[in-house]
């Protein structure tokens, strides 16, 4: 099992979560993390510490998320890690309830 960032991530980009990780699996884009589910140890310390609740167990994916599984082994592959904590872009706060964020989305 791993743990997912999922859309609410897109955008708002809080990395409350990456401070928390002791296997430093969190992979940075520009307005989105992932996980490696490579690197990912199960542990669950990130999933409380994101303040859009955007950190869900793989087995808890909802449905409309399942993409997104893919898009984090995708996407660890081909962004740097991220391992200490960074400010929020200055809009972060503005995107935390829009809903359908994935054409947002920057590679």
């Amino acid at each position: 099992m791993t743990f997912v960032v999922t859309e609410s991530c897109i955008k708002c980009k809080y990395t409350d979560c990456v401070e928390v990780c002791p296997v430093d699996c969190f992979h940075e884009g520009p307005n989105f993390l992932v996980i490696d589910p490579d690197e990912c140890i199960d542990c669950t310390l990130c999933e409380p510490e994101c303040p859009v609740e955007a950190i869900v167990s793989e087995d808890d994916l909802p449905e409309d998320q399942q993409e997104f599984l893919a898009l984090n082994a995708e996407l660890s592959r081909e962004w740097p890690v991220l391992s200490e904590k960074k400010d929020a872009p200055p809009d972060a706060d503005d995107w935390q309830d829009v809903k359908e964020k994935l054409k947002y989305l920057e590679r």
